[in-house]
């Protein structure tokens, strides 16, 4: 991996984690309604497809951009919720650990297998760059030191502290 992929993986993964159980957990309790973070994680899913098409269409390859797969994970934030008869410090602990448990495998799993992104931007140049522009494409070792799992490690493990935040921001 170069610098680039390595990183990219590595945000790829924590964001994701972040922004699911962040924005899941914030409305869950904002609203009290079980049901809400898989809501949630349905209509911010389709804006990544809109997001992706919108990449495939600037002449991009498909596989560049990965969607998350966020579904599962925010149903067991619901279930939670709901088994807990809406503890939100329950909710942070087991939707919190089952989200650390179920995410970072799917973004593992997500991830590997998508060609490498900056193989990818290499191959792919724009055709509006002028030829000394054009990069020359380098050797890449696509699973060299897996930055992937790195990545779902660090998202597993924030996961709680994620829960944390999103119950947090509703001033709770």
């Amino acid at each position: 991996y170069t610098d680039w992929a390595w990183t990219s993986y590595v945000v790829f993964s924590i964001s994701q984690t972040l922004m699911l159980v962040v924005g899941a957990t914030y409305y869950l309790t904002f609203t009290g309604v079980p049901g809400t973070a898989t809501y949630y994680a349905l209509i911010m899913t389709v804006y990544t497809w809109i997001a992706k098409g919108a990449w495939f269409a600037l002449g991009y390859p498909y596989d560049f951009i990965v969607t998350p797969v966020w579904l599962p994970s925010a149903m067991l934030l619901d279930l939670a919720y709901w088994a807990t008869k809406k503890n939100k410090h329950s909710l942070i602990l087991f939707g919190g650990v089952l989200c650390g448990m179920s995410l970072p495998l799917f973004n593992m799993v997500n991830l590997i297998t998508v060609a490498d992104p900056l193989e990818t931007a290499f191959k792919y140049p724009r055709p509006t760059l002028p030829p000394y522009m054009t990069p020359i494409e380098p050797q890449v070792g696509k699973f060299y030191n897996s930055p992937v799992a790195l990545g779902a490690g660090a998202g597993a493990v924030l996961a709680c502290t994620f829960a944390a935040l999103g119950c947090k921001l509703n001033t709770w």
